[in-house]
């Protein structure tokens, strides 16, 4: 899978979020990673959101589609408390031996 930003939408995360591109392919490659199906926002195609960390610890919550062969991001932030919550329930979940 290659992964896409659309110009305009690399834009538009940097000036509101300052993420960059390089940061939310590190959070599809590092573990622990959730990954769920963004039922709300999937009227018009199949949307699915990532919680997942930077090589420098960064939390991110990244919005993506799948278009053939292309995993395009829609939207990235930092993870919200709600969300940090989850994905460190999840972290020491399948961390324990």
């Amino acid at each position: 899978m290659f992964l896409s930003l659309i110009k305009n939408n690399a834009d538009k995360i940097w000036l509101k979020h300052h993420v960059a591109l390089s940061e939310c392919e590190q959070a599809f490659f590092n573990l622990p990673l959730v990954v769920e199906e963004d039922v709300k926002h999937s009227d018009i195609e199949n949307r699915f959101y990532v919680l997942g960390q930077t090589d420098a610890g960064r939390l991110l919550f990244v919005v993506f589609t799948v278009r053939k062969y292309n995993i395009r991001v829609i939207s990235a932030r930092n993870m919200n408390h709600k969300e940090r919550s989850v994905y460190q329930t999840y972290e020491k979940e399948h961390t324990e031996v």
